[in-house]
């Protein structure tokens, strides 16, 4: 598995052809917008943001995989703006958008997937995006090359492109998988399948989102590519915070061309740890890349009376800005993860609980360890990545949640952004 900028040819799906152009959306001038484009039908899966804010092209592409059947041809994703709270317009914008793609690229506009990210509230200057259209078709090609330009194109306020990939073999034949995202800020994704009810999630924010496309070139039915999805989900996207907002347009979508000739059941354990390999790099990637973030933050939760339980005890630490802030500044404020634990709503008995730094153990039965040793706590927090381990000693529920600081770089750029 490698998460570099440019993958190897050997290690791209096979059956899609990418491109990225310069459609003006974006101030600054740079590439924003992506078309990644299947040969054939492919197979499709996606998961949603649970905001009960959603932008334009999140329900526009719920609306066009139920019409296909979890069938798709094309996806244009454009950056810079994230057609969100833009009403009737939106919706009709990000429609003529994927009616444009479809005939630009000879199919049906319900099989063509759009998605959005950028500042909320502006309306999208389709028309941009479909003149580019032409040049996007010429540009299409299967090398590493297009599909790290793709990966470029997508971001906002991202310092770096995200890719990660991995292989398989299934029935004598090499099984490839690939994904690239994007996201910074607004980062808390609580992402559900197209048929659950919206959960309420935080309103209406100034930018930003997590979008990510998932390619493998197996054959996978689509209710079997669903099932991996939200399995694979769960464990990975729906696992990282930066600073607890869940935008409007969270998105992850996965495509399956079947090039490879390998047939994918809903059983498949090697393909789900290739998926489940590939999307926690991406998530990983994401906190790392977090706006200001100085510190990553694995958090490992366990003897929990139930794995629900131990998430919401990861989310509490994570969400805290008191508990942020001691990171930013390695400050081992263990008492802070203290009372976010007892507020997380989970069961707790204070005296069972046990907290680590890495293989410092810092709390034992609810107090001070006697090895508490504060200046090799202070030396271990000033590493660019560690982890945190909390035990609880109630049950057997666990989970593993990556998390950051918060910085006053955070707070610099969420202030200048739309100005």
């Amino acid at each position: 598995m490698s998460d570099t900028s440019l993958i190897a040819s050997e290690a791209l799906p096979r059956g899609f052809k990418f491109a990225a152009v310069k459609a003006g959306v974006k101030p600054s001038g740079k590439p924003d917008f992506a078309v990644a484009v299947a040969q054939r039908i492919a197979s499709a899966a996606a998961m949603f943001t649970a905001n009960r804010v959603q932008a334009a092209p999140v329900t526009i592409g719920r609306r066009h995989l139920e019409r296909s059947s979890g069938l798709l041809r094309a996806v244009a994703v454009n950056a810079g703006n994230a057609n969100c709270a833009t009403g009737a317009a939106g919706l009709r914008a990000a429609e003529r958008v994927c009616a444009a793609a479809a005939e630009t690229f000879g199919c049906e506009g319900h099989e063509v997937f759009p998605s959005s990210t950028g500042i909320i509230g502006v309306p999208l200057p389709e028309e941009k995006l479909v003149k580019a259209l032409p040049e996007v078709k010429r540009r299409l090609a299967a090398t590493p090359e297009a599909f790290s330009q793709f990966a470029q194109a997508i971001l906002t306020t991202d310092n770096r492109a995200k890719i990660a990939h991995a292989t398989m073999e299934a029935g004598g034949k090499q099984v490839r998988v690939a994904g690239v995202c994007k996201g910074a800020g607004m980062i808390h994704p609580q992402l559900v399948s197209p048929s659950a009810p919206g959960a309420s999630g935080s309103g209406p924010g100034l930018h930003a989102t997590m979008l990510v496309f998932l390619f493998t070139d197996a054959a996978v039915h689509p209710t079997a590519l669903d099932r991996y999805l939200r399995e694979t989900v769960e464990v990975s996207f729906n696992r990282i915070s930066i600073d607890g907002d869940t935008s409007t347009n969270d998105t992850v979508l996965l495509l399956a061309s079947g090039e490879s000739g390998a047939d994918i059941w809903a059983d498949d354990a090697e393909f789900a740890r290739a998926l489940k390999e590939v999307c926690t790099s991406l998530a990983k990637q994401i906190v790392a890349d977090g706006e200001g973030v100085t510190h990553v933050v694995e958090l490992q939760i366990e003897g929990a009376a139930s794995d629900a339980d131990a998430l919401k005890v990861a989310k509490a630490i994570a969400h805290s800005p008191l508990v942020k802030t001691a990171w930013a500044g390695c400050d081992p404020n263990w008492g802070r993860l203290m009372a976010a634990t007892g507020y997380s709503g989970a069961a707790v008995d204070p005296e069972k609980i046990a907290i680590w730094f890495g293989d410092l153990q810092i709390c034992v039965d609810g107090g001070r360890s006697p090895a508490y040793d504060e200046h090799a706590a202070h030396q271990y927090l000033q590493q660019l990545e560690y982890s945190i381990r909390v035990a609880l000693g109630v049950g057997e529920g666990r989970c593993r949640f990556w998390t950051s600081d918060l910085t006053a770089e955070y707070v610099r750029i969420n202030g200048e952004y739309s100005t």
